[in-house]
């Protein structure tokens, strides 16, 4: 693997077949001392439930010691140069997990560290997340082909590592949003790149019972993200058709699942009714965040 994970495209498919493989065996023995002796920074520029505890939890588990970092509390708040930081850190810890609002953060880390740097999530992409997502899918599924995921929303950063990584495993993808809030036009077509190389599809509409037909997976995110409060209203009058409720769901398989990467909001993106169905499966999702991540700590460190 390469040194960071800053994207799901760092990955190749054999790596990130060996990848879940890691994670079952995460997930079978939670326990153990493989990262005794290691400390491994968080450093957070935007808040988050899910990934810090998950991180922090399964670092812990391994017997590492995970140092929470407020940016804001820190001179990066007062103009510190990121390639700065990163020369420091880089003396302290053995690997730097950061959450950011710009992606060039994440690259400017890389450069400038020689520790591995993990992405838990940036404007760009959240890479960790699909990982789980598509860890999730394969202990349902047991398998990627001939699965289809329909993701039905923002074309945001979790569409982003969705679709790169279901192009990926070969899993056919049907994403549908709002027009004006398309996916990445690069991360598309890098997506449709990898999923010719492993027989899947990708397709976009702007039509959500189009995406939903004879969906295996419907999955969906929010439609206002953290730092676009301002677009408040906008956003809510182009999603108002995207919601993922009982009648847009008759169009996908009877025993679909539904899959949210949190937090939710009951009555906006997803009913009640489908959020605490019987479809639903968005709690061992966000469970397999623990193990999918330690997972990827320990192939990085090249103890797995």
């Amino acid at each position: 693997m390469k040194k960071d994970f800053l994207s799901v495209a760092d990955l190749t498919r054999e790596e990130f077949l060996e990848l879940m493989d890691i994670s079952s065996r995460m997930k079978k023995y939670p326990f153990g001392t493989q990262l005794k002796g290691k400390t491994i920074a968080l450093l957070f520029e935007k808040p988050s439930t899910r990934t810090r505890m998950s991180f922090e939890a399964g670092i812990a588990q391994l017997s590492g010691y995970p140092m929470y970092i407020d940016s804001s509390s820190t001179q990066i708040s007062r103009g510190e140069l990121i390639e700065d930081v990163a020369k420091v850190m880089e003396k302290y810890v053995d690997a730097i997990c950061a959450r950011v609002s710009d992606h060039r953060t994440l690259e400017l880390l890389s450069k400038y560290a020689s520790v591995p740097v993990i992405s838990m999530l940036s404007d760009l992409e959240h890479p960790c997340q699909a990982l789980a997502d598509i860890f999730t899918i394969k202990e349902r599924f047991g398998k990627f082909e001939g699965i289809k995921l329909a993701y039905i929303g923002d074309g945001n950063n979790v569409c982003s590592s969705l679709l790169l990584a279901c192009g990926i495993t070969g899993i056919n993808i049907s994403v549908s949003t709002p027009k004006g809030y398309e996916p990445n036009k690069r991360i598309l077509s890098k997506a449709r790149d990898f999923s010719q190389k492993n027989k899947s599809k990708v397709s976009f509409t702007n039509r959500p019972t189009e995406a939903a037909k004879n969906a295996d997976v419907i999955y969906t995110d929010v439609w206002v993200s953290m730092g676009e409060e301002k677009e408040n209203d906008e956003r809510m009058k182009a999603f108002m058709d995207f919601q993922i409720n009982k009648k847009l769901a008759r169009h996908a398989k009877k025993d679909f699942v539904f899959m949210h990467c949190l937090p939710a909001h009951r009555g906006l993106e997803v009913t009640s009714e489908i959020m605490d169905g019987e479809h639903s499966i968005v709690w061992e999702q966000a469970g397999n965040r623990l193990h999918v991540q330690k997972a990827l700590l320990l192939r990085l460190f090249n103890m797995a």
